[in-house]
């Protein structure tokens, strides 16, 4: 299979790319360095291609997508415990705490 060959991965798997690399494109990144990232980004979470078929091959958990775009810990201490204090104010205030 030559590089950059894509016939070994899932069509769940290329849409998911189409989609990665949308969103790159709209955020101003060239067509050419989104497709890179949108690729490397269904590697990194599925583990490269996979042929579709009964048993074949793991489900996908999806780790950089569940991040969302964030870091592991947002904020210092402080700031994580202020926004806590103040959603807990919030939901006090609207009657759902």
């Amino acid at each position: 299979m030559p590089q950059g060959d894509k016939s070994s991965y899932t069509a769940k798997q290329k849409r998911k790319a189409e989609h990665i690399e949308e969103g790159y494109e709209k955020r101003g990144t060239p067509k050419k360095e989104a497709e890179r990232r949108a690729w490397a980004t269904v590697n990194k979470d599925d583990g490269g291609g996979k042929k579709s078929g009964s048993g074949r091959g793991r489900k996908s958990d999806h780790p950089a997508s569940s991040r969302g775009g964030r870091a592991h810990k947002s904020g210092s201490a402080e700031q994580r415990s202020a926004a806590a204090r103040k959603g807990w104010e919030t939901r006090r205030r609207n009657g759902n705490a």
